[in-house]
């Protein structure tokens, strides 16, 4: 957490720290003008002292939050900006609402910046360790897994991701060649190029490009067995989806849905699941604050 007490004003630093020695915080949100919002794996609450009053965002705090996000060089960060969000040391993601600025159509930047959704990065180990053997075992087949936000999904793949990269003796599962594409800066969460977390010694990173071209670069230069992809859903992800099984990579990719019913709603998906691309569908789902994976079918 104290990566992420940098980013907020001290005056927070006290009762964020008392609920984060409670439960795990998951995201902290800031308002202009509202109560600090705090996300556990058992709820949200507003952050108040001991007297129960909200601690409320001030202009001050938004800027200084901002200019600490952005380690006071905003122009260095405009290419994130575009995306709506920033990817901080750690690997924590900083997403960030305001005033669109626009020029022929095209997303250049954000302005007055008042509003951030920090979302703290966790690595768990062993998240996937259940179906390491069935998903890794030779043949590896193309994987897909879903379910709700914060499900888990992305904490699942990066399991998955390092156990294919260092290889599992114990089940004679092989070391592979893993390319990873982190559209978002969540999977191998990079910071200046570096990962975050462990993603495996046979492990390569394409950070903060897109999914559908970084499919096709790994292929192309860096020979990837396996292709590890975090939430698919348009029709170019679709395509180089497709390119990538025909190139004889093994896939490992997310999508949003609640249940199988509504991922067989999304077009570009059932486009995918009616073509049988995927061996394993694996549904994550999440109650108490723990995740559990179900198998949906295994062609």
């Amino acid at each position: 957490m104290e990566q992420i007490f940098s980013l907020l004003p001290v005056h927070l630093h006290v009762p964020l720290a008392w609920i984060s020695g409670k439960d795990d915080v998951e995201e902290i949100r800031l308002r202009i003008h509202q109560p600090v919002e705090v996300t556990t794996a058992y709820g949200t609450t507003f952050l108040s002292d001991r007297n129960g009053r909200f601690y409320v965002m001030t202009e001050e705090d938004m800027e200084y939050t901002l200019h600490q996000l952005s380690e006071y060089s905003l122009y260095a960060f405009q290419e994130e900006m575009k995306q709506g969000y920033i990817t901080t040391k750690g690997g924590h993601r900083v997403g960030i609402g305001g005033q669109v600025v626009r020029e022929n159509g095209i997303i250049q930047s954000i302005k007055h910046v008042r509003y951030f959704n920090i979302r703290k990065a966790a690595h768990h180990q062993g998240a996937a360790r259940p179906y390491i053997k069935q998903l890794l075992k030779p043949p590896c087949g193309h994987t897909l897994v879903y379910g709700p936000p914060q499900a888990g999904k992305t904490t699942f793949l990066r399991d998955l991701a390092h156990s294919a990269s260092e290889g599992v003796s114990k089940w004679n599962i092989p070391s592979r060649k893993v390319g990873i594409v982190d559209e978002r800066s969540e999977l191998a969460a990079c910071y200046h190029g570096t990962p975050s977390f462990p993603v495996g010694k046979r492990t390569d990173v394409l950070d903060a490009c897109p999914k559908a071209e970084g499919m096709m670069m790994m292929i192309r230069s860096m020979s990837p067995e396996i292709i590890v992809v975090d939430e698919i859903g348009r029709q170019e992800d679709a395509d180089a989806v497709m390119e990538a099984v025909h190139a004889g990579a093994s896939v490992f990719c997310s999508a949003h849905a609640g249940s199988f019913q509504e991922l067989k709603q999304r077009p570009v998906l059932k486009e995918l699941l009616d073509a049988r691309v995927f061996h394993n569908v694996l549904q994550l789902q999440r109650r108490n604050g723990q995740v559990r994976a179900v198998m949906v079918h295994d062609n």
